[in-house]
């Protein structure tokens, strides 16, 4: 592969604070790079570093004469005085753009909904920063930087983005370089990890799933120091390998080492456990929204919704921006009242809601977190276990030298972190979170699922990170047209109802081949096995692919045959959707079985 931009024993320092002290990596054709850390230990200056944005203090970044490097900042450039037209195309004439199959493309994923003579300065902040990725993406780079790119996309316009960047650097020709807090992204999409931390880049092979397994490993074999952080990444590396091992198919390390990792691991969380203690707290009505309608301005927002929420219920909402998913977060909290229809809320129902505005700080913006916390009730009950509020506050991420810093000089995870701790002492029993990722690193979205893994109530989440509805709810439901409908197949049913696509079944940097490609899939793995295997034992491996490939289909067909059967059952009665529950839970073993044993079986041929 060509080598394209290379940084050699780089240190940058500024006045108060050095980042990297000496720094050494390459980038070559054919990389798509997503880099981690924590907030604030330079993410953005790496990347910035090597897009040429910034200049090393020592050391030099080189790069191949002629590289087209194009970057995505995060700060607005757009010229406020321009069209979306004129801002995506330039002068360049309609035929010309127009006929470009990829530039429609792009247009149509990022800036469909938009007006195309529309004035910059007269769009929000969401739409602006979609036209400047328009911008960037209609334009020919050998070498693409992007710094937060899913900012402010929908779940929709975050999958297109994913088949984008798969779809354009799929001949192995340029290479990208990512800052994301999405981890569903950085899977869909990455073919490397760069970590950030204590002033150097640490590189891992894969995606973020690959990542955590390599993490967790190098901390074990080390004997880390840190043991909270490593049980944290432990509990999520066992719900990425039980939940989804497709994400960490076909690794080039060891699959054992992970499984011998986790064997004694338990599940994220005990949903029987939690059901049982929210039914304690909430007896049997939570709220009942019965045929209702929302309409705001003359618009209708919600049209004829009925949901009936059940004890201890865990629900994500998907939908488009715009859809209503606030507007069902406020109908659910008793802040608006439906048009028509009505809303039911049980008695013993108590209702926090974790939103965007940061409400529950102002009162304490001049006091020190230690004081807040001091004024706290003195100990909180989770997962069975007494915890004070410093403990408490250990599990989200902060340090004892942070708790003297006044409240309104957090940073803005910081804030978030110390504004759910505020809502869960305050022991509601539904729990309301509006877009809770909003200024979280990987390393604090972590802290935050384990948190809310043993909360038991339940849990209403509207988030545009696909991997925290996955991760931490048990159903979705998805506004669509002004009624919400069940998801039992989850984001990827909802992405083919509307239309978008899913790359996540699709071979990308992790992917394997789908379980209903059949026996030619297998024998095209077959076919790159090393020559280390005898012709017995390749062709006795290459039969077991080709059954597990039949095997792996049958069981998924009758999977979507049992979440069929969810969209028709009654949603009131929890005893049949318990059984049909039970039943998807064993087909989700016997397919994990055979994937496990299909990871083995292609470990094999190609060892």
């Amino acid at each position: 592969m060509a080598h394209l931009l290379g940084a050699e024993r780089v240190g940058v320092a500024f006045p108060t604070r050095t980042v990297f002290e000496s720094i050494s990596l390459g980038l070559e054709d054919g990389d798509r790079i997503g880099i981690v850390g924590r907030n604030g230990d330079g993410k953005s200056t790496l990347l910035r570093m090597l897009a040429g944005r910034l200049g090393p203090t020592s050391g030099r970044v080189t790069r191949r004469g002629g590289l087209q490097v194009g970057v995505l900042d995060q700060q607005d450039t757009l010229d406020q005085d321009s069209t979306i037209g004129h801002a995506i195309v330039g002068e360049r004439p309609e035929h010309e753009w127009a006929g470009d199959a990829r530039i429609r493309d792009i247009l149509a994923g990022l800036v469909g909904d938009l007006d195309w003579h529309a004035r910059i300065g007269d769009l929000s902040g969401g739409q602006r920063r979609r036209v400047a990725l328009a911008q960037l993406l209609a334009g020919d780079w050998d070498v693409l930087f992007l710094d937060e790119p899913t900012n402010h996309l929908d779940v929709q316009g975050i999958a297109w983005l994913a088949e984008h960047l798969n779809k354009r650097y799929a001949t192995g020709r340029g290479a990208f370089v990512a800052v994301t807090h999405d981890r569903w992204f950085l899977d869909a999409v990455c073919t490397g990890t760069w970590e950030v931390h204590d002033g150097q880049v640490e590189p891992f092979e894969g995606g973020y799933a690959a990542y955590i397994l390599q993490r967790v490993e190098r901390d074990r074999m080390a004997a880390a120091s840190e043991a909270k952080r490593q049980n944290l990444m432990k509990k999520e590396l066992a719900w990425l390998r039980r939940g989804a091992p497709a994400r960490t198919a076909k690794p080039k390390f060891r699959i054992d080492a992970a499984n011998q990792l986790i064997e004694d691991e338990p599940p994220a969380r005990d949903p029987i456990q939690l059901a049982q203690l929210a039914a304690t707290r909430l007896g049997k009505d939570v709220v009942d929204i019965l045929d209702a309608s929302v309409e705001l301005g003359g618009r209708t927002i919600l049209d004829d919704v009925t949901w009936r929420i059940a004890p201890g219920e865990r629900a994500g909402i998907l939908g488009r921006n715009g859809a209503g998913k606030s507007t069902l977060l406020a109908l659910i909290a008793g802040r608006i009242r439906p048009t028509a229809g009505r809303v039911k809320t049980g008695k013993t129902v108590k209702i926090a809601e974790l939103t965007q505005e940061l409400a529950e700080l102002r009162e304490h913006e001049d006091d020190p977190v230690r004081v807040v916390v001091s004024r706290l009730k003195t100990s909180y009950e989770t997962g069975g276990k007494e915890l004070t509020p410093g403990q408490l506050l250990e599990r989200l991420g902060f340090r004892s030298g942070e708790l003297s810093t006044l409240v309104k000089d957090l940073s803005g995870g910081q804030r978030r972190r110390l504004q759910l701790l505020l809502i869960l002492l305050d022991e509601p029993n539904v729990l309301i979170l509006d877009e809770p990722t909003n200024d979280l690193d990987t390393d604090m979205l972590a802290a935050m699922e384990d948190v809310l893994d043993s909360w038991a109530g339940c849990l209403i989440v509207v988030s545009h990170d696909r991997y925290l509805i996955e991760r931490v709810t048990d159903h979705q439901f998805a506004i669509v047209d002004g009624g919400l409908r069940h998801m039992p197949g989850g984001v990827d049913a909802y992405l083919r109802l509307t239309g978008s696509g899913s790359v996540a079944s699709a071979a990308g940097p992790a992917g394997r081949p789908s379980a209903g490609s059949g026996s030619g899939a297998a024998e095209g793995e077959a076919s790159a096995a090393s020559s280390s295997l005898s012709g017995a034992e390749r062709r006795a491996l290459e039969k077991e692919a080709a059954s597990l490939d039949r095997r792996l289909a049958k069981a998924t067909t009758e999977r979507e045959a049992v979440l069929a059967r969810f969209e028709t059952a009654d949603q009131g009665d929890f005893d049949a959707l318990a059984a049909l529950q039970a039943e998807l839970a064993a087909v989700d073993a016997r397919i994990a079985e055979l994937e496990e044993a299909w990871l083995e079986t292609h470990e094999g041929l190609e060892a």
